[in-house]
């Protein structure tokens, strides 16, 4: 395997944005260590530089607005944080969504007789 195989090469700077926001959203709820600060530093100044430099290029603005809403995003989490408060939220489409703001089904299994693969649900 070589070098190039094993890192993630983007095509253009929406799959970039794509690839940085799934890390943002694996690591947002993890205890703060100094090493999970440089990482996340290292990611936002990625955006702030060769991403954004890359969606100019590419001229389209909606991207553009996209990468400084992430950059915002991903700043605020880190004084939310670094202040010792928990990050309810996520970021979902370059943009921040609270926890709270998605509706919650309960989900009610009803038994039938047979096979427990076969189950039926009530929402």
């Amino acid at each position: 395997m070589t070098k190039s195989e094993r890192y993630f090469q983007p095509q253009n700077s929406k799959e970039a944005m794509r690839q940085i926001e799934k890390l943002f959203n694996q690591y947002k709820d993890a205890p703060l260590t100094s090493e999970l600060i440089s990482y996340h530093q290292s990611l936002l100044n990625r955006l702030q530089t060769d991403i954004l430099a890359a969606a100019q290029q590419e001229n389209i603005a909606q991207r553009i607005a996209a990468n400084q809403s992430m950059q915002d995003i991903m700043q605020r989490w880190l004084r939310i944080r670094l202040a010792g408060k928990p990050y309810n939220g996520k970021m979902k489409q370059f943009k921040f969504v609270a926890a709270n703001a998605q509706p919650q089904f309960k989900r009610h299994v009803t038994k039938i007789k047979g096979n427990p693969n076969h189950q039926s649900t009530g929402h």
